[in-house]
């Protein structure tokens, strides 16, 4: 019997700097000075590990920089630690460059790049490592811009010698390779520093508009009510860019569309559109929605194949510009079968939306950006004999990029007043005053944990989808292919792009 997959119808800072009990063993590093627990402004130290990455220059430090020039964090000293032989000098003209794009080159921002330095170590060893953390001083914020086993093993050294109390760790995504990696990462990061002092980092939950849902969910009764199973037909969480691989296959073509955008920033979205009200805003509030969220998503009817789809593409051309296929790229093993776009439906087993299907799609060399979450609402139960024009459901449509909202309506328009038109209300979200990874910073360098990911939601995603990630390593759900440039696969799950 054939599973059928329903389609669409036509915060605040912390105060100050906590520290928590040692749980190292005794060859431990030195513990922090009494002077590490005060009300004032301390001297921070943020330690990058893999600083000579694509992803500390290309997102983390534009993200510093922009954070930096707000005033916040005042004598931040910046370390960088990587592989590749550099000196401080060629360090220094990164962490500029990388500064300049969001125009930060104010006196408090040109004094963190001349101070700052670069060592050159192994941070998967135990010299490297205790050579990194004698360098530091003050309360120690750990960024881990590394692969997920290199994070792994870096962590499990850190486990062995311990780090200063009041440490911060900041781990990259994907969080983990699988949901026992996951879990086991979890339990080592416990041996070293509480909970509330690890930052799993999404940086989709910095984006202003994102957080934005909240305000537009919770303070407007004329949508909170209706945003339930009575009202709502189907829920769309899309990310479609028009970039393809541009050099990244030493990540990407490991991990592919799902994980790198499906399991983790798009679960995020959900749990922020289908969660219930919180109390308030706290941190733990907000945290604690999410995870009951996550904990009651599962795939449509619990099948991966008609839940999901994945392809990759061909050659094509997007704005002039001509992309290979995607198997010919350089560095991509085309025996690895990596998709550049994935859906999957999936159910949020919840009074308030039991029987509606989410639909997550990501997708990279498509015909054009679309970033959003709709909503699209059942049609009216009963409409008077003799209007038409009504047959295109109410949508509620929220920009990730452009950041922006819109509401889809059918009204009277000119002419036969019978004849319903469709319209499109529009609204700009304000922009956010950092960029994501800015806000990410300033939630670990405050001690608020407000964006980070808890322990239990990192695994909970990957639960979620590993029924998929087995029935694709089966083969069990063929490898499509779209040429680059169009509208993706043709038995998409999302149905037409609405209008």
């Amino acid at each position: 019997m054939t599973t059928s997959v329903p389609r669409a119808p036509s915060a605040a800072p912390a105060s100050s700097v906590t520290t928590a009990p040692a749980s190292a063993p005794a060859s431990s590093v030195t513990t922090a000075p009494a002077s590490f627990v005060t009300t004032a402004p301390m001297r921070q130290t943020l330690l990058v590990l893999g600083a000579s990455g694509d992803l500390t220059g290309r997102l983390l430090l534009p993200g510093l920089g922009a954070l930096l020039a707000t005033g916040a964090v005042p004598g931040l000293r910046l370390v960088g630690s990587g592989m590749d032989a550099w000196d401080d000098e060629r360090w220094r003209r990164r962490v500029a460059d990388s500064f300049a794009t969001v125009g930060a080159d104010g006196a408090g921002e040109s004094e963190v790049i001349r101070a700052s330095r670069y060592v050159r170590a192994d941070v998967t060893s135990e010299e490297g490592l205790r050579r990194l953390l004698a360098g530091c001083t003050g309360p120690l914020v750990i960024f881990f811009a590394l692969p997920p086993m290199v994070a792994a093993r870096a962590a499990a050294m850190l486990a062995r010698i311990g780090v200063p109390p009041g440490t911060r760790l900041m781990l990259e995504k994907p969080f983990g390779v699988d949901r026992i990696s996951a879990h086991s990462l979890n339990n080592l990061l416990a041996t070293l520093v509480p909970e509330e002092q690890v930052h799993r980092i999404d940086h989709f939950l910095g984006k202003s508009t994102v957080l934005n849902l909240l305000g537009l969910r919770f303070a407007n009764r004329i949508i909170e009510p209706v945003l339930n199973s009575a009202h709502v037909a189907c829920v769309d969480i899309v990310f479609d860019e028009t970039l393809g691989l541009e050099g990244r296959a030493g990540y990407y073509d490991g991990a592919g569309a799902l994980i790198d955008m499906v399991q983790s920033h798009m679960l995020q979205v959900l749990a922020l559109l289908a969660m219930d009200p919180p109390p308030s805003v706290s941190a733990q509030e907000l945290r604690g929605r999410t995870a009951q969220v996550l904990r009651a998503a599962r795939l449509w009817d619990d099948d991966p194949v008609a839940a999901s789809r994945r392809a990759r593409y061909t050659a094509g051309e997007i704005d002039g510009r001509r992309l290979p296929n995607y198997a010919d790229e350089p560095g991509v093993d085309p025996a690895r079968g990596t998709e550049t776009l994935a859906e999957i439906v999936l159910t949020v087993d919840t009074w308030r939306w039991a029987g509606v299907p989410f639909r997550l799609r990501s997708g990279k060399a498509m015909s054009a950006v679309r970033k959003e979450a709709i909503i699209t609402f059942k049609q009216p139960e009963r409409v008077p004999d003799g209007l038409t024009g009504y047959e295109r459901p109410d949508r509620l449509r929220i920009g990730f990029g452009p950041d922006c909202l819109g509401l889809d309506l059918n009204i009277n328009g000119p002419g036969n007043p019978f004849d319903l038109d469709r319209v499109r209300l529009t609204a700009d979200f304000g922009p956010g005053e950092l960029p994501a990874y800015g806000e990410v910073l300033r939630g670990a360098f405050e001690a608020d944990p407000t964006l980070s990911v808890r322990g239990d939601v990192a695994e909970e995603c990957w639960r979620i989808v590993e029924p998929v990630l087995a029935a694709w390593r089966a083969d069990e759900v063929p490898l499509g292919e779209y040429p680059a440039g169009s509208g993706g696969p043709v038995d998409s799950l999302l149905g037409p792009v609405p209008e």
